[in-house]
């Protein structure tokens, strides 16, 4: 087993890493749309400007997808994998109502030609101030 790590995704809100290469499979951690460089502390989310309180300014769902697909690919290249190995995606959002068919529209477009399993599950929240976050499997 090996452990993997990028500068070029988001720093981990935890002790863990980006992605864990097991036999000829990949597991990610949980993968959000923060920037890469950008902390826990620090919004650095792609369409999200927040308030002095932390309350939303502007919000924009799309940007989310398209950062949090960016980062997923990075992770899978840094790995030794590419976006067409993914096998299995986890999709965590944080407003299912608000935000699926949108999710599922742009998901349509990076997937079209490789279609991995997925399930997509509604929580109450994330750690970041994200409303979106990726878990996923691939091929090495």
């Amino acid at each position: 087993m090996s452990k993997i790590s990028t500068n070029k995704a988001p720093k981990p809100v935890g002790l863990y890493p980006h992605a864990r290469k097991v036999g000829q499979l990949l597991f990610l951690s949980g993968v959000g749309p923060r920037v890469a460089g950008s902390d826990a502390n620090d919004s650095g989310v792609p369409g999200l400007t927040l308030d002095h309180n932390g309350n939303f300014k502007t919000f924009d769902f799309e940007k989310q997808v398209h950062s949090v697909f960016q980062n997923v690919r990075e992770i899978l290249e840094a790995s030794g994998s590419s976006w067409d190995k993914l096998v299995d995606v986890t999709v965590f959002l944080v407003d299912m109502k608000r935000n699926f068919h949108t999710f599922n529209r742009i998901y349509a477009e990076y997937f079209k030609d490789n279609q991995p399993c997925r399930t997509t599950v509604e929580i109450s929240s994330l750690p970041t101030p994200i409303a979106i976050e990726l878990k996923c499997i691939a091929e090495v």
